[in-house]
């Protein structure tokens, strides 16, 4: 028997049923986006909240008690992820910038042992000096996220970016078709 549901589902509009029925056959869209809109529309149907929590692959009724109050407040945002979910930033702004101004700086060729920067080699002063635990890995995020690329001279350019020897002396030039020419390569 089946018990009387606290919050059930309220009516929904002809474009929320459309959205669900929509995401509920999607194949890229993510899978547990498209497990909870096939839970809203089980319970649409007339289901309990135990069946629709069969359907789509929950285990329990109460998942879909809750998934069915917070659709009723917020409408088709109950079905993305909360905010602040995930893992936080390892490393904080000002030492994402220290990674910046490291591979900025011209290397000492004694101090340093190379004459261009490769991650291991940034990794190796960086550890020296500021984050004794930073990572190639987390290294080669931060330079991507700034624009930074591994060039085919084996060194780490800010993409777009060029040095032209001119009569008054050498120069920093910038091409404005730099996200043009990176996305049509990709």
């Amino acid at each position: 028997m089946s018990m009387m549901q606290k919050d059930p589902l309220r009516e929904l509009t002809q474009q929320e049923e459309r959205a669900l029925q929509k995401l509920a056959k999607s194949t890229s869209e993510r899978i547990d986006v498209v497990k909870r809109a096939n839970a809203l529309l089980s319970v649409r149907a007339g289901n309990s909240y135990t069946e629709a929590a069969k359907v789509a692959g929950y285990k329990s009724n109460d998942t879909i008690s809750q998934l069915v109050r917070r659709f009723n407040q917020r409408g088709l945002l109950a079905l993305a992820i909360a905010a602040g979910r995930g893992r936080k930033p390892t490393y904080t702004s000002s030492q994402q910038s220290r990674i910046l101004v490291e591979v900025q700086r011209k290397p000492d060729h004694k101090e340093d042992q190379t004459g261009t920067w490769s991650l291991m080699t940034l990794r190796r002063a960086l550890r020296k000096s500021d984050l004794p635990h930073v990572g190639a890995e987390t290294i080669r995020q931060v330079l991507h996220e700034s624009g930074y690329r591994f060039q085919q001279t084996r060194t780490w350019c800010h993409t777009g970016y060029a040095q032209r020897k001119r009569k008054s002396g050498t120069v920093t030039v910038y091409d404005p078709e730099t996200l043009e020419k990176k996305e049509s390569s990709s």
